[in-house]
C-alpha cells in the first residue's frame, strides 16, 4: 500500500466523497472525527486497485456499503474478488446493505461494535 498512488484513482475517490449516497453520508456522520469507539475512519479510501467506502487503519477494517446493483451475478463476483484481495492484505472486510444503514442503523452499529471489539480483544491480550 506504500506504492505511489495513481493520481486518477485518487481523483476518482475524491469525487466519490462529494457524490456519496444517503447511506454513506449517514454512516460517515457516525464514524467521522473518532466518534465511533475513538477509531479514526477514512472514507472513499484508495487501497489500489480498489476504493473502499470506509477504512480504519488502526484495526485493519474495511466497511463496504452496497445497494441493489451488487445483488447481480457480476456485482457479487466483483465483491468476492475485492474482498479476497483485501483479506490477502490482512484486512477484515464487512459489508452492509444501504437499506440496513438507512432503516436499521442500530443493528449495523451493534455489529460493527462487535467486529471492532473482537479485533481489539484478539490483538491486545
Amino acid at each position: 500500500m506504500n506504492q505511489k498512488m495513481n493520481p486518477q484513482l485518487l481523483q476518482f475517490a475524491k469525487s466519490m466523497r462529494h457524490a456519496a449516497t444517503d447511506a454513506e453520508n449517514l454512516l460517515w456522520q457516525l464514524l467521522r472525527a473518532k466518534r465511533f469507539m475513538a477509531l479514526k475512519f477514512r472514507r472513499q479510501q484508495v487501497i489500489a486497485p480498489y476504493i473502499v467506502d470506509f477504512y480504519c487503519h488502526e484495526v485493519g477494517l474495511v466497511i463496504k456499503l452496497d445497494g441493489g446493483q451488487h445483488n447481480t451475478e457480476n456485482g457479487q463476483a466483483y465483491d468476492v474478488e475485492r474482498s479476497q484481495f483485501l483479506e490477502a492484505l490482512g484486512l477484515t472486510v464487512v459489508w452492509y446493505w444501504n437499506h440496513d444503514v438507512l432503516s436499521r442503523m442500530d443493528v449495523v452499529l451493534e455489529d460493527l461494535w462487535n467486529v471492532c471489539c473482537e479485533y481489539k480483544d484478539s490483538h491486545f491480550k
